[in-house]
C-alpha cells in the first residue's frame, strides 16, 4: 500500500519487519529492545548470546527477558502490542532432530541459525562439520523450519574478501543439493556472487541485505584510516558488489528483504585496537534504507523490500499498520546511552540523512 505524495516528499508504507537483528541480553535490552520495537513489528532475534540459545526452552526464556524490557520501556501501548520478537536456535555440532521438533512446535522459534565456527561475534560454538548436520536438516525440512546462514568459510588461508564466494561454492551448493526443499536465507549478503546465486535458485532460497552493505563499500571502511563503525562481518566489499546489492534490493524481486544485522557493541569496544565487528542501525534503519533506495531513484520499491517480501517468505501475514517517511533531513545521534555508563555509537553517527520518520 505504498503511498507517495508531493513529488516523493512523503512516503507511507506498511510497517517493516527486521528479519535479522542482534538484541544481545540482560542490561543491553534496555536500549536495544525499545529501538527495535520503535522501528519494527516482527524481528528475528539472533541466538549468539553467551551462552547461546540452543533449545526451545532457551528461546522461550530469552523471549520473556526481551518482553520484560519492552514492558518497562517508554514506548506507546500500540508499539508494544505490535512488537513480536521471533526466536532462532543456534545450530551446533550437538543439535538433534528432537531439538528441531521441539522448536518447530514451540510457536515462537522462527528459524535455525548456522554460524561456521569462528565466523563472527560469539560463534565459537558454531558448526565445524556440515556433513554431521544431515539429521537436523532433514528435521528442518519436515517441520518447515528455515535455515539462516552466516555464509562465510573460516579457513585461515581464504582471503577475508573471498569467504562468501567460497561458502557458496563449497558449502551452500552441497546443502541445497542434499536438502532441496529446505528453506534457506543467506543472511547479510555482500557480493554480486551471492546476489546472482540467490536469483538462480528456486523460491526456497532468499537473502537479507543490511543498510551498510547498500550504502558503503570497503573504501568507506579503509580510505584515510580504518573507520571502526563501518567494520562488520561479512566485511564491506568492492563498490561493484555494493552496486549489485542495490540493484537486486531495489529490483522488486521477492527473494531479497530487510535484515539490518544491527549489532550493538559499546563505543569503547568498537574504537579499540581489536574493534568488535558489527554496525548498530536499529533505531535509524528505515531512514537509512530510504536513503539507499532513493539514491538510485527507486524509493517506490522500498515497501516490498522492507515490509512484504520477508513476511511472504516466512509464510506470515504482512503488517496492517503503516509508517510515514518524509523527505526532511535528520541527524543521526552521535551516540546513545547504554548500560553501566557506557555509550553505543550508531552507523553514520552525527551525519545527516535526507529521510526521517514523520511524527
Amino acid at each position: 500500500m505504498t503511498s507517495i505524495t508531493d513529488s516523493f516528499k512523503e512516503l507511507t508504507i506498511l510497517q517493516p519487519d527486521d528479519w535479522h537483528i542482534h538484541l544481545r541480553d540482560d542490561k543491553a535490552l534496555a536500549t536495544t529492545v525499545p529501538h527495535a520495537a520503535g522501528s519494527f513489528n516482527r524481528v528475528i532475534c539472533m541466538p549468539n548470546l553467551v551462552p547461546p540459545v540452543k533449545t526451545a526452552d532457551d528461546a522461550r526464556a530469552y523471549r520473556e527477558r526481551i518482553l520484560q524490557y519492552l514492558q518497562a520501556s517508554n514506548l506507546s501501548a500500540e508499539r508494544q502490542a505490535a512488537f513480536d520478537p521471533r526466536m532462532t536456535l543456534y545450530l551446533t555440532d550437538h543439535t538433534t532432530a528432537q531439538d528441531i521438533e521441539a522448536a518447530a512446535k514451540s510457536g515462537i522459534v522462527q528459524a535455525v541459525k548456522l554460524y561456521p565456527a569462528g565466523a563472527t561475534t560469539n560463534s565459537a560454538d558454531g558448526v565445524t562439520d556440515i556433513n554431521a548436520c544431515a539429521d537436523v536438516f532433514e528435521a528442518m525440512e519436515k517441520y518447515n523450519l528455515p535455515l539462516l546462514l552466516h555464509g562465510e568459510v573460516t579457513h585461515d588461508h581464504v582471503d577475508i574478501f573471498d569467504r562468501e564466494k567460497r561458502f557458496l561454492d563449497d558449502v551452500l551448493v552441497q546443502i541445497i543439493t542434499n536438502f532441496p526443499t529446505l528453506q534457506i536465507v543467506m543472511e547479510h549478503i555482500t557480493t554480486r556472487d551471492a546476489a546472482d546465486f540467490v536469483l538462480a535458485q528456486g523460491n526456497q532460497i532468499a537473502a537479507t541485505i543490511t543498510p551498510q552493505h547498500l550504502m558503503f563499500n570497503r573504501n568507506h571502511l579503509l580510505l584515510g584510516g580504518i573507520k571502526p563503525h563501518f567494520y562488520c562481518l561479512p566485511i564491506l566489499k568492492r563498490a561493484t558488489h555494493q552496486k549489485a546489492l542495490l540493484e537486486v534490493a531495489t529490483s522488486g524481486s521477492p527473494k531479497f528483504f530487510l535484515g539490518t544485522d544491527s549489532a550493538p557493541h559499546t563505543t569503547d569496544k568498537k574504537e579499540a585496537a581489536c574493534g568488535c565487528a558489527g554496525c548498530y542501525s536499529s533505531a535509524t534503519a528505515l531512514p537509512l534504507y530510504a536513503t539507499a533506495f532513493d539514491s538510485v531513484g527507486k524509493i517506490d520499491k522500498l515497501e516490498g523490500f522492507t515490509s512484504r517480501f520477508g513476511a511472504q517468505f516466512y509464510g506470515l501475514p504482512v503488517n496492517e499498520n503503516t509508517v510515514t517517511l518524509i523527505n526532511i533531513p535528520m541527524q543521526v545521534p552521535v551516540n546513545y546511552p547504554y548500560f553501566d555508563g557506557s555509550t553505543l555509537t550508531p552507523l553514520m553517527a552525527g551525519e545527516m540523512l535526507p529521510w526521517s520518520i514523520k511524527g
